[in-house]
């Protein structure tokens, strides 16, 4: 035997051992699925759907339910009398051929029957449960409707006992607990001719209004008790008060009591259309907006009542105030205009104090005029409070800027006192300053110091005139004496630096004596003495400084802290 046809038989054999265990792994998987068949076949019967009939028809079943277990009874006689004896066949058919290896034959059988099986199972648990829901619904509404009735007549009692409480939505209350009523007597009849499908509808409906109620009941009670008792007391409270304060001379201008509360009575009966017609959201939504009117009257009268106190206790005390700050006014605005005779006022001080007298006076024409209203009887007394109020804090700040207006005008006196001392101080000083380089006895003075002098004195002399004025203005000569005070610090810096550049020329001539034959010293010394002659002391210093310099290193400085060391002393 060649090795070809070896291998084809080998190759034989395996094919023909996949070929069987296919088939039997085929086989074996087609009759777990006939199982499963006939385990739902299985179910089906162990619902006893004859049985639930049976008993179903015994309870003489009509209208809904009736219709309700014809209809499932016609689905459970068609499954019973066809689907379950084909499916039956088909499985036995495909059991047998299963088993003699018509896989194929065996295949097309138990895919037929479980087109049939899987909706015919769905089918039958669907029954069940109506039937289920059949046979227990005569026990559950027989139940359900022994736990509303009893509800409904302890609610009924409740409401019938304290019929006061519901004010106009009684009637409506009444006529929802009768339809009830009759809900009920609907829902017993239902039951006694064996419609419990509807009967258990019917109780439904019965449950949700029952509930409904009780949730608008507490509702209505409070919003008739805010109707009938809270709104009417705050009214009639608010009327006598309103009166009483009238008899009291309380004036109330801002709102029109009594027609407001005749405008919130109209309110509160369209309010009882509301209640009349259990519309609870909105009865709510409406009383809200009355209690909030009604304590705005409160809070004007309050707002009056309170007021009265205050304007009582302090009408001397504005009284005493407002005539203290006329005297003050009329005493300042005198004084600055004897005061304006003499200097000039440069912040306006005396047209400000002419304002704020006219502002006291005009307060003061106020308060007679508030005073008066209260004597007739029409004075407001919030309005008044408030006013008096702001006079208050307004005559506190004029005190305060008529207090500083009368400080900074009596300070100009002072202020011509210390000019005129500064005055003279700056002529001694610059006077002291001139005599000081005469005594110095030298050649002359350099044109910017004969220029800052002749200014520094012109300044002084200006600033003499004008406090010589009859009326002066001090804010200007107050500046004034600033400058002059600056420029006579410069013209003493000026002199100190004329005779102190005038020395050291003097002693560094006498040291450069000792190079005198060097011809470099006795050019700078003939020319130091020339710039010295001219009055020009500075250019002098730097010009024998210099060329002493070159010729023995350091000792100029030498000689100059030699010079100030000594002038400290």
């Amino acid at each position: 035997m060649s090795s070809i046809q070896t291998i084809i038989i080998i190759a034989v054999v395996i094919l023909i051992i996949v070929v069987i265990a296919l088939m039997l792994w085929v086989n074996r998987r087609q009759l777990r699925a006939i199982e499963v068949i006939d385990a739902a076949v299985n179910e089906i019967e162990k619902m006893h759907l004859e049985e639930d009939i049976t008993r179903l028809d015994k309870m003489d079943l009509a209208g809904e339910s009736l219709t309700t277990l014809n209809t499932w009874r016609k689905s459970y006689n068609e499954t019973s009398t066809k689907k379950l004896p084909r499916v039956q066949q088909l499985v036995e058919e495909a059991a047998q051929e299963n088993t003699t290896y018509k896989l194929f034959k065996a295949r097309k059988n138990i895919k037929k029957a479980q087109e049939i099986i899987k909706p015919t199972l769905e089918d039958a648990r669907n029954t069940k449960a109506v039937f289920t829901e059949l046979l227990e619904s005569n026990k559950e509404n027989q139940m359900q409707y022994d736990a509303l009735i009893k509800v409904y007549h302890e609610l009924r009692k409740s409401v019938l006992a304290g019929s006061f409480e519901y004010g106009a939505a009684i009637d409506q209350i009444e006529d929802q607990l009768a339809s009830m009523e009759s809900d009920f007597e609907e829902a017993k009849n239902l039951s006694s001719q064996g419609d419990h499908v509807e009967a258990k509808r019917v109780l439904s409906k019965i449950r949700m209004a029952l509930g409904a109620l009780q949730k608008r009941l507490p509702k209505i009670k409070e919003g008739n008790h805010q109707l009938e008792v809270v709104f009417q007391d705050q009214l009639r409270e608010l009327s006598d008060a309103y009166k009483k304060m009238v008899s009291e001379k309380y004036y109330i201008t801002d709102i029109d009591v009594l027609k407001r509360i005749k405008e919130i009575h109209g309110e509160i009966d369209d309010a009882r259309k509301l209640l009349a017609e259990t519309k609870v959201d909105e009865l709510a939504k409406e009383n809200k907006k009355i209690s909030g009117e009604i304590d705005e009257l409160y809070t004007a009268l309050a707002k009056e009542y309170k007021a009265r106190p205050f304007v009582e206790k302090n009408q001397n005390k504005m009284l005493t105030l407002i005539a203290h700050q006329q005297a003050a006014s009329k005493k300042l605005v005198e004084k600055l205009q004897h005061i304006d005779e003499s200097y000039e006022l440069t912040h306006g001080e005396l047209e400000k104090s002419k304002e704020l007298e006219k502002e006291v006076n005009d307060m003061n024409r106020q308060y007679t005029v508030d005073t008066q209203s209260i004597a007739d009887g029409k004075g407001v007394y919030s309005a008044i409070q408030d006013s008096w109020l702001q006079m208050l804090d307004r005559l506190r700040e004029i005190d305060q800027e008529q207090a500083k207006m009368s400080t900074d005008v009596d300070g100009l006196y002072d202020s011509e006192n210390v000019a005129n001392d500064s005055i003279k101080r700056f002529k001694q000083e610059v006077s002291l300053v001139y005599r000081r380089l005469e005594r110095r006895n030298l050649p002359g003075n350099p044109d910017s110091f004969v220029q800052m002098y002749t200014l520094v004195v012109n300044e002084i002399g200006h600033v003499s005139d004008e406090l010589s004025q009859v009326r002066i203005n001090m804010e200007k000569i107050s500046n004034e004496l600033i400058q002059i005070s600056d420029d006579v610090e410069r013209l003493k810096r000026e002199a100190d630096d004329i005779i102190n550049s005038a020395n050291l020329v003097e002693l560094t001539m006498q040291y450069s004596n000792k190079y005198a034959d060097k011809d470099a010293i006795k050019q700078a010394q003939k020319l130091a003495m020339q710039l010295y002659n001219e009055y020009n002391y500075k250019d002098a210093l730097d010009t024998i400084a210099t060329a002493l310099e070159k010729v023995e290193p350091g000792s100029y400085q030498r000689l100059e802290n030699a010079y100030y060391s000594e002038q400290r002393e």
